[in-house]
C-alpha cells in the first residue's frame, strides 16, 4: 500500500517560509534561495514543490488574502448592531502598525500586481471582497433607518477600502507619519458623515 504524499504538508511548509522570508526581506530582489535557506533545503528541493519563485508567491497571496477577509467577516458578525459592525469593519482592516505581518505581506505581495495579472486578480478579488463587506453594513443600517446615506452604497464602499488602504500603506513604513488610532479616527470621520450617524451605540 503506497503511502500518503507528504507533498500538500511540505507545501504549506514553504508557503509559511515564504511568508515570513517576505515579511522580513520585502519583494524586492527576494531570490528562491532566500525561501529555500528559510525552510531548511535547497532550492533545487524548492523546485520540486513549486516550479518558480512566482508560483510560490501566488499561494502565499491567496492564502493570505483569505486569511485577512476571513477575519474581518468574523469581527463583523460577532455585531448585531450596524453601528457596531460598521466599527468592527473599519476596526479590523488597518493594520497594528509597521509590524502587521499580514498587512505588510499584503502590500508587500500588492506591488506584484501592477506587473503580474494573476497576483493583480487576486488583489481585484480582495478589494471586491471588502467592498461586499461594506456594501451589506451600510445596506442594512439604510433599511433600518440607523443610515441616512449621502451617496449610494457602493460608492461609500469603495471609498472607505481605499481610505484603509491608504491609510494602510502609511502605517507600514518604516517610519509611520500618523500612528493607528488617528487614522481609525479619519476612516470613522468620513463613515460618519456618509451614514449620517455618529456610529455610537444607542444610548
Amino acid at each position: 500500500m503506497a503511502r500518503p504524499s507528504k507533498a500538500p504538508e511540505r507545501r504549506a511548509e514553504l508557503v509559511a517560509a515564504a511568508r515570513h522570508t517576505v515579511v522580513e526581506r520585502g519583494v524586492l530582489n527576494l531570490k528562491l534561495r532566500d525561501v529555500a535557506d528559510h525552510a531548511g533545503m535547497s532550492p533545487g528541493s524548492l523546485l520540486y514543490y513549486y516550479p518558480s519563485l512566482s508560483d510560490l508567491l501566488e499561494d502565499v497571496q491567496q492564502e493570505a488574502v483569505e486569511r485577512f477577509c476571513v477575519a474581518r467577516e468574523a469581527a463583523v458578525a460577532a455585531e448585531a448592531d450596524p453601528r457596531a459592525r460598521m466599527r468592527a469593519m473599519i476596526g479590523s482592516g488597518l493594520p497594528n502598525g509597521k509590524n502587521d505581518e499580514l498587512c505588510v505581506l499584503l502590500y508587500e505581495l500588492g506591488t506584484i500586481a501592477r506587473r503580474e495579472p494573476a497576483y493583480a486578480a487576486r488583489h481585484i478579488a480582495l478589494y471586491e471582497r471588502q467592498v461586499r463587506g461594506y456594501v451589506g453594513i451600510l445596506e442594512a443600517g439604510a433599511a433600518t433607518g440607523i443610515f441616512d446615506l449621502t451617496d449610494d452604497p457602493v460608492t461609500i464602499a469603495r471609498n472607505l477600502v481605499t481610505l484603509e488602504d491608504g491609510y494602510g500603506l502609511h502605517l507600514t513604513q518604516a517610519v509611520p507619519p500618523l500612528d493607528r488610532s488617528v487614522a481609525e479616527a479619519m476612516v470613522l470621520s468620513y463613515a460618519r458623515v456618509s451614514t449620517r450617524c455618529s456610529l455610537e451605540d444607542p444610548a
